[in-house]
């Protein structure tokens, strides 16, 4: 299903915007612009067309004009009149830059100078006229075709003086004339949208911030294509407008993305499975305390989690990340959310690890993703929506690593003696002698009831004794203790998972706020 609407291109460095119109298919979004073509009689170009008007004794030249030199803009027809001379030329449409009066160049002449010639040209009076494809939105002009039936201005009413030349100039001969009409063998034109750009939507993402600030942009955000074009900065009348356009968009781009990572996991083993991916902005810590973000390509492939600073589109790409971290190893943890009542909600999705986030900044629907040695990424998405589906995803690609990978061995050490500790998705956990393989202690999931940490390289679990109901505590010492503490985290979520999947929905925080609101 193809969406149509209208929409402004802002320019940032003019400051001024024009009016387009968007046409969005599941595959491409088109910019497309308004020109005059010629559509039948002749084939020559209707840049510029020169057109004779005869003025009329009531409604005189039948149009009205816009714009001038002082505003930094042509003098465009504004207005056109229905049943009278520039009508009836069938060559003049609104939207029309006045090049030429009886051939004195006008293109640098005040708005009065225009008015001043065309009051006093006599009763013929002949005019270049060019389209102006790009007419400042501050001019306001309407976007239909000639005549008041059609006059639906962009907008409310211009800042700019309109200058109706409907009224009699100077005339010389005071009876009526013959009106305009097209000759038979003139060339015919119509103003029509015409496509300018296209933008494909496959790994295409979307920006409604000013690059790289915190600044959103009100009711207008920018799409770029896999390749870098972009479509310019999208501006919206109404904030229902630009959610509807950005839901839509988005919506698209996911359709896209599923269907890449379905041909994607055709080339993979069931094993090694896509289970999402897509655009983000990652947070990068300036080296003056200023917040930067740059666009990532996420990706949960595996027992892997990437990140990319351009999408994989080939097998090969996939060892081009670039970070590659186990899945068994990170810890997915929700921020913020901008809720319905305008405050947020700051989310604590983890067990039994403290880490300090600075969460000034004021973007929301933000994540991150802790890894080892207490290291992390800090992410931003556009939607709620889109946080929801990372949050699940995380979940699912993590569960099905540990239920993969079945158990996970790591090196530790505890008074000078080297010893292994395993984390197993059936048995929970085992610490045994290195060396000699020996057995010094097991305990199921269910038995640790706590944990405590010095936020380096050592922990203490505290287990409960099935027989005496004692706490037990065992110390250990590990080279990376952040890895250990969010595989157990890992393990345990997929085990309660295992047994009471509903729990484990009940506990989402993004869909259950998202999705209510």
């Amino acid at each position: 299903q193809t969406k149509t609407g209208i929409a402004l291109l802002y320019d940032e460095v003019s400051e001024n915007a024009y009016d387009i119109r968007l046409k969005l298919t599941k595959e491409v979004l088109t910019i497309q612009k308004q020109d005059v073509v010629c559509v039948s009689g002749s084939d020559h170009s209707a840049n510029h067309r020169t057109v004779t008007l005869r003025r009329q004794p009531v409604g005189g030249l039948g149009l009205s004009i816009k714009g001038g030199a002082e505003h930094k803009v042509p003098v465009v027809i504004s207005k056109i009149f229905k049943d009278q001379s520039a009508e009836q030329t069938g060559m003049l449409f609104i939207g029309d830059a006045i090049i030429q009066v009886n051939g004195i160049n006008v293109e640098s002449a005040t708005h009065e100078e225009v008015v001043h010639l065309l009051r006093n040209a006599g009763d013929e009076v002949t005019i270049t006229v060019q389209y102006l494809r790009e007419a400042p939105s501050f001019l306001k002009l309407p976007l239909g075709s000639p005549g008041p039936s059609s006059d639906h201005s962009s907008g409310t009413s211009s800042p700019l003086f309109d200058s109706g030349l409907h009224l009699n100039g100077n005339s010389t001969n005071t009876a009526p004339s013959s009106p305009s009409s097209p000759i038979a063998n003139e060339p015919k034109y119509e103003k029509r949208w015409l496509d300018t750009l296209s933008v494909p939507l496959s790994m295409a993402r979307i920006s409604r911030y000013k690059t790289g600030t915190d600044k959103l942009r009100s009711n207008a955000f920018e799409v770029l294509a896999l390749d870098g074009v972009s479509t310019g900065i999208l501006q919206f009348y109404t904030a229902q407008e630009s959610a509807d356009w950005l839901r839509a968009m988005s919506t698209n781009i996911s359709d896209l993305t599923l269907q890449n990572m379905k041909m994607a996991n055709k080339c993979c083993s069931p094993t090694d499975q896509v289970i999402h991916m897509g655009w983000v902005n990652e947070r990068l810590e300036g080296t003056d305390s200023s917040q930067l973000y740059k666009f990532k390509f996420l990706a949960l492939k595996g027992s892997s989690f990437y990140i990319f600073s351009t999408p994989p589109v080939s097998t090969l790409d996939w060892v081009r990340a670039e970070k590659i971290y186990n899945l068994c190893e990170v810890l997915f943890k929700i921020h913020k959310l901008w809720l319905a009542d305008d405050c947020w909600l700051q989310a604590n999705l983890y067990l039994g690890i403290h880490q300090d986030f600075d969460l000034e900044d004021q973007r929301p629907y933000c994540f991150s993703v802790m890894v080892g040695h207490g290291k992390s990424h800090y992410f931003n998405v556009e939607l709620g929506c889109e946080l929801a589906v990372w949050e699940k995803s995380f979940q699912r690609a993590i569960f099905l690593e540990v239920q993969r990978t079945g158990s996970k061995t790591y090196m530790c050490s505890w008074q000078g003696d080297t010893l292994c500790f395993t984390v197993d998705f059936a048995l929970g956990f085992t610490c045994f002698d290195s060396k000699t393989k020996n057995v010094l202690w097991r305990f199921k999931f269910s038995q640790l009831k706590g944990s405590s940490d010095d936020g380096k390289t050592r922990v203490k679990l505290l287990f409960q004794n099935v027989d005496t109901k004692q706490i037990e505590t065992k110390e250990l010492e590990f080279q990376d203790l952040t890895a250990v503490l969010h595989c157990i985290h890992s393990f345990i979520a997929a085990k309660v998972a295992s047994v009471d999947p509903v729990f484990i929905d009940s506990q989402s925080i993004a869909r259950k706020y998202m999705y209510s609101n």
